[in-house]
């Protein structure tokens, strides 16, 4: 009985070491005990989309508070880097783009080598077009407030205890954007894809 008892024990303390590593691409990492763990990450974000059916090259990224490895609050901001040229203009007339929000994203499975996430962004920003340098500033001829809600998901790598692949999709709507800066909200709607890494504490 008594060796049956020691056998249960150091069973049930196997099952409880695996429950608290982490799989990286080297070895595993034993992360904190207890039933309820914050933590926290930033996550990098370049993203290939397209405004207009042109083009759009987005950077930008989104972090906050992790808790018990599955829900991220926090917010997140993006800002197109790429020149899109407004139609019908001669002086080099483009567009801008930005927006900002909150942000609140599932982890499945965090500890595992390769998981998958999900989460929206929501929140606002602005369009504008806008012309050349004038003494460091662009020449702004029109611009709108905008609604933006983003859902993505993500397929995640874990590299350390504390750094991540990421490689995703999403989809950009916008909403309200003024007739006076010549573009719809079609058109600055569209799916995206993009890659990120992300650092923190899981």
């Amino acid at each position: 009985m008594k060796t049956f008892i020691i056998a249960c024990v150091i069973l049930l303390g196997a099952q409880l070491a695996n429950a608290q590593q982490i799989e990286t691409l080297n070895f595993k990492h034993k992360s904190g005990g207890g039933n309820t763990k914050v933590g926290a990450y930033g996550t990098g974000v370049g993203k290939l989309s397209y405004i207009d059916g042109k083009l759009a090259v987005f950077t930008g990224g989104y972090g906050g508070v992790l808790l018990n490895k599955k829900f991220l609050l926090g917010a997140g901001a993006y800002s197109l880097a790429n020149n899109i040229y407004v139609p019908n203009y001669t002086d080099n007339r483009k567009y801008n783009l930005w927006y900002t929000g909150g942000v609140f994203e599932y982890v499945h499975n965090s500890d595992k080598l390769f998981h998958w996430s999900a989460g929206t962004l929501v929140g606002g920003g602005g369009v504008s077009t806008r012309t050349g340098h004038n003494e460091h500033r662009d020449d702004v001829h029109a611009r709108s407030a905008v609604f933006v809600a983003e859902p993505f998901v993500n397929v995640e790598m874990n590299i350390t205890s504390y750094l991540r692949l990421v490689a995703g999709g999403s989809y950009r709507g916008v909403f309200g954007a003024g007739s006076n800066v010549g573009i719809t909200d079609a058109k600055l709607s569209a799916p995206g894809f993009h890659l990120g890494v992300k650092a923190g504490l899981f």
